[in-house]
Parts: structure tokens; C-alpha cells; sequence
């Protein structure tokens, strides 16, 4: 709860709230809960039906009232309105980083509060209100007459803020691109919205499961990323406007662009497996993909002397490929070192038909599958799971195309969910027919438009979704950016280059490297076939420094992006004043 802000003594406000935090408010004397979160909007997110039996248990007030992002409404605020007058004090309201309800909270007060007053209370707590000051001060001089939804009166609103290049997502992928643009042009106007304040090395997380890194090694404060010269917009994207050039924050406000780049990595759906959000991190029940649940598998892999440990893989696409297999790889071989792999009964579960997608890496694997006895389930894909009786359902495809459900017993069971695009991007102008935000494949732009570039998971883009994809993508977004804010085309090319360092034991790596078609494309010139140390000290001891002081730096070592000649246009033709005759002379 360390970050729960207090508006006034009887309100304060918060990000996502859990279970457990119900029972510190309660401890920290709160009497009363607002949730004003929609359900089922983000991973990992509790039910509000959770919520307020928890609250109920513990003799605190409860009230769901959701506010779609970007879309407060009258009736959202005179419903918090009455929320605040009937329930016992202090309160606290949330919702998925603070921003609705703080926003709730300055529309409510507006018509009898000062706007400069609010602004200031909100800039103090953490939350930027600045952008709404314009609605702020109408409420104050018509005493609330007027509308606090421009999308509920039809009016749209102009964007207050405007910068030439807005980039939606702070992570790996947004950070870099920013960094490699103000490397190019530091005088670019350049704007990240990014509603976190903590950024995670989430490549290391792997190692954090296999007792090699401590988790805390793997985030950093969200300032320490944002490149100096980058204004960061610490909010939450609830919408797109292609056409005006704008993106709509959750708050309603519009903040314009020349350049669009989209880079929210990409959405971990829990909520596709039946039963799983409810005993994840417990019940031997554990995912290397979610930062507090890493140090969870590290123990259940200690604890361990016996019994049956299931490893899923959901159907593509999903983040770096290769982590199901390797949070095995390096469980397997824990238990081989403390003599008790024999003891184990190991089997990965996979959606698809192949161990991985480049048929060049499969022998090596192979070889550590049956070096530690792993059996291999193909085509089996994880449903729903009972952490209680500790009983997984898979849905099996069988070789004549039936299907059938089966299920199996663990002791331990690592999870990777299902992924798709965050929802604001699936329901958006900007994707396409799977909901990923639909880019050409080597320039990385939107096929429908011109100023928007994605890059990172969350595009269409058929590449490895991996950290080392964005090292080469986010050079290549940037000079293209930088080209048509200039009123040229993209001249830079992306091959699909991405890559995935398996870790098969603790001291070696395959360190697979491949680009579209499967193509390998090793880094040094080496065998990347082959089980390596020297790939395992890269994974280890480099590959975070080629990440924290490298890439997002925008240091572009070995990453400089391919650019291809510079094709003249008509208009350029015309002025070559080129005779025709001679032209038609030097092709005959």
C-alpha cells in the first residue's frame, strides 16, 4: 500500500488494490472502500465480488462504482458523489493507477473548490490534473452545469498538449525508441505515457525462478528509464484518434501528436484459465511470468523431493517463446544436481505441435528433454486448474483432429497464460483482424496510417516477441519517425531479428538467433546451435547491462538499422531536369 496517496483526511486514492490490502486498510483505520474499476480490465486484476467480501468480512463499507477509461461521465461523478456522502470515513477509492478516481474526486469538488486548488492537491499526491484544468474551471464559473464527459456530450475536446513524437508504453520497447530518437534530435518534442512507476527486466525473471538473480536486480524506479529530454505522462491510455491525431488519456484528456509510436508490450490473460487467478501463487501453483511469483517457483523447485511437475505453454503468439521450456530446463536441473530427478515425474504441456519454431535449435533441446526424462504432450492446452486437489484440465487435439479433455494430477505446476494486445489496443482503429496493432512487417508503420509506427509486442509484426526484437526495432522506428516527421517515407528495415538465450542447465545457453522465416542470424560467429558458457556469462553478466546501460541509453550497439537507398520521388525527378531522350537512349 506504499502507494496510497491522501486527497483530503476523509479520501485518499490508490492503483489496483488486492485481497490482502483490504485487511491493512482495515488495520490502518480506513472504514470504507470505492472501486472504480471496471472488472476483468487488466491481468491479474481481482473480481469486485472479492473485493467486498473481503471488505465485508472486515466490517468496511464497499461501493463499485466503474468508470470506463476515458469516459467519465456526470452519472460516474454524482454517483461517487453519494458514495462519499453516505459512506463512513476515511475512504479509500482506487481504480488501475489512481487517475479515475482522482478525477472523480476534482469534478465533484470543482464547482465549490478553486481549480488551482485541486490541481495542487492532485500534483502533491502524485497525479497530474493539469491537463484538466480547462473542464475544471467551467464547473467552477457555471457551478456544474456543464457536462464533465466530452465523449457523453458529443463535443470533442482540442488537445492541450501537443508534441511531435508520443509514445504510449514505458517499458522496454518505449524506452528504447525514445532514447534512440533523442539521440538523433535532442530538440524533439517527445512525450511517454506510461502509467507504472516501476520498470522490470522481465527477461530475468527466468533466472529469479531458477535461484540465479534475486528479483530485485530486475526493476528500476520508471524515472530512472525515461531518457532525459522525454516528458513522462504518468497515466493510463484509454483510447486512440487516428484521425485527430490524438490519444485519449484515461482521465478524457486528449494529448495530441505529429508521430504516434505504440509500444505497451502486451496483456497476460489469467483470466482465460478457469480457476487460475485464484490460486496463483499457491497451491504449487506458479508463473515465472509475473514478478512477485518468480521467487514462488525458486521455492516450490527447492521444496520439492517427489511428485509430478506439469510445465504449459499457451498457443502463439506469446513473450520470448522459449520461457516455458526453460523455467524446465533449469528445475530439471536443480533436481539432477540434489539427486532426486529420479524421483520427478517432469512433462511440458504444450498448445502447439513443436518443441520451437526454428527446426535448427530443436536437436540441442532435445537432447536436455531426454537427458532430465521430460515428456513431451503436444497439441495439450491448459483450461482450467484446482489449486485445492491440484488437478489440471487440459484440452488435448488428437492426431484424427478430435478433442478431448484431460485431466492430469501436479505437485507443481508452472503456468504461462495466454497473451494477446492490451484491450485498449484490441478495440481500437489501430488493430487488426487479431487485435495486435497492424504494422508492416520492415518499416514497423501502420498499414492504414502513416504517422503511426509500433514496435515491441503488442504489433502484428511475425517476430520473436523478445527484448532483443526491440533492440533492433526501436533504431529502426526512429529513423523512420524522424523521416516523416521530415515529410519523407521509412527508410529503415526491420528482418525479424529476435532473439532467445535457453537456458538448458545452469551454466549453459543455446543462445537461439533468428529473423523472419526462421532464418538464423547469430550475433558472432559461432555455432548458436550448440550449448555454450560463453552464452550463459552473456545471459547472466551482459545481457542486463546491454539493457539498462545499452539500449535504453540509446546506444545502438550492434543494432544499427539497415537503411535502404534513397528512391527519388516525381517531384524530385522533375527538378533533375532529366531529358527523357537520354534516358530512353541509356536503356536501349
Amino acid at each position: 500500500m506504499e502507494n496510497m496517496r491522501r486527497l483530503t483526511p476523509f479520501l485518499s486514492v490508490s492503483p489496483q488494490i488486492s485481497e490482502a490490502d483490504i485487511g491493512t486498510l482495515a488495520a490502518r483505520g480506513y472504514r470504507s472502500v470505492i472501486n472504480n474499476r471496471p472488472d476483468n480490465e487488466g491481468e491479474g486484476q481481482p473480481s469486485s465480488a472479492v473485493l467486498e467480501a473481503a471488505a465485508k468480512r472486515l466490517g468496511l463499507g464497499y461501493r463499485h462504482i466503474p468508470v470506463v477509461s476515458g469516459k467519465v461521465t456526470d452519472d460516474d461523478v454524482a454517483a461517487f458523489a453519494a458514495a462519499m456522502a453516505e459512506l463512513r470515513g476515511p475512504v479509500l477509492a482506487f481504480c488501475r493507477t489512481g487517475t479515475r478516481s482522482t478525477t472523480l474526486w476534482a469534478l465533484n469538488e470543482a464547482p465549490r473548490l478553486d481549480p488551482a486548488v485541486i490541481v495542487g492537491v492532485a500534483a502533491d499526491a502524485g497525479y497530474d490534473l493539469n491537463p484538466l484544468r480547462p473542464r475544471l474551471e467551467t464547473l467552477w464559473n457555471t457551478g456544474g452545469e456543464f457536462s464533465v464527459s466530452t465523449r457523453a456530450t458529443g463535443r470533442p475536446q482540442r488537445p492541450q498538449r501537443q508534441f511531435d513524437v508520443v509514445i504510449v508504453g514505458g517499458g522496454a520497447a518505449g524506452c528504447a525508441v525514445a532514447a534512440s530518437l533523442l539521440k538523433r534530435r535532442r530538440d524533439v518534442s517527445l512525450a511517454i505515457v506510461e502509467p507504472k512507476e516501476i520498470h522490470y527486466y522481465q527477461p530475468g525473471w527466468t533466472l529469479v525462478g531458477g535461484g540465479v538473480f534475486d528479483r530485485r536486480a530486475t526493476s528500476r524506479p520508471m524515472q530512472e528509464c525515461i531518457p532525459k529530454g522525454a516528458q513522462w505522462i504518468k497515466a493510463a491510455i484509454a483510447g486512440f484518434d487516428p484521425a485527430g491525431n490524438a490519444v485519449l488519456l484515461e482521465d478524457g484528456t486528449p494529448i495530441g501528436y505529429a508521430t504516434l509510436i505504440v509500444a505497451p508490450g502486451l496483456e497476460l490473460r489469467w483470466d482465460l484459465i478457469e480457476g487460475l487467478q485464484e490460486t496463483l501463487g499457491k497451491n504449487g501453483v506458479t508463473s515465472n511470468y509475473q514478478f512477485d511469483l518468480a521467487p514462488y517457483t525458486w521455492e516450490l523447485v527447492q521444496s520439492l523431493k517427489g511428485g509430478t511437475a506439469l510445465f504449459t505453454q499457451p498457443p502463439m503468439p506469446i513473450k520470448c517463446a522459449g520461457a516455458p521450456q526453460k523455467a524446465m530446463y533449469l528445475s530439471c536441473h536443480h533436481w539432477e544436481r540434489q539427486g532426486i530427478l529420479k524421483n520427478m515425474k517432469v512433462e511440458l504441456n504444450n498448445a502447439g505441435g513443436v518443441l520451437f519454431g526454428v527446426k535448427e535449435y530443436v536437436p540441442a533441446l532435445m537432447k536436455y528433454v531426454e537427458r532430465y526424462g521430460a515428456k513431451l504432450a503436444f497439441n495439450s492446452n491448459l483450461k482450467s486448474i484446482d489449486g485445492k486437489t491440484k488437478t489440471a484440465v487440459f484440452e488435448v487435439k488428437n492426431a484424427d483432429g478430435s478433442v478431448e479433455q484431460v485431466t492430469k494430477n501436479f505437485d507443481m505446476i508452472h503456468v504461462v497464460p495466454p497473451q494477446s494486445a492490451p484491450a485498449f489496443i484490441r478495440n481500437s482503429p489501430l488493430a487488426d483482424g487479431a487485435g495486435w496493432v497492424d504494422v508492416d512487417a520492415e518499416t514497423l508503420r501502420h498499414k492504414a496510417y502513416g504517422n503511426v509506427f509500433a514496435l515491441g509486442d503488442a504489433g502484428s509484426t511475425p517476430n520473436a516477441k523478445t527484448a532483443a526484437a526491440v533492440r533492433k526495432q526501436a533504431p529502426i522506428v526512429a529513423v523512420n519517425v524522424l523521416a516523416v516527421l521530415d515529410g519523407g517515407n521509412p527508410r529503415a528495415i526491420y528482418d525479424g531479428y529476435g532473439s532467445c538465450p535457453l537456458t538448458v542447465e545452469r551454466g549453459k545457453v543455446v543462445m537461439a538467433e533468428f529473423g523472419y522465416g526462421g532464418k538464423l542470424l547469430p550475433t558472432f560467429p559461432w555455432d548458436s546451435t550448440k550449448p555454450r558458457w560463453s552464452a550463459w556469462f552473456a545471459k547472466v553478466s551482459l545481457l542486463p547491462w546491454l539493457y539498462f546501460d545499452v539500449m535504453l541509453k540509446g546506444r545502438e550497439w550492434l543494432a544499427n538499422p539497415q537503411i535502404l537507398p534513397h528512391q527519388p520521388q516525381p517531384h524530385e525527378a522533375a527538378a533533375a531536369c532529366v531529358d527523357p531522350n537520354t534516358v530512353k537512349t541509356n536503356r536501349s
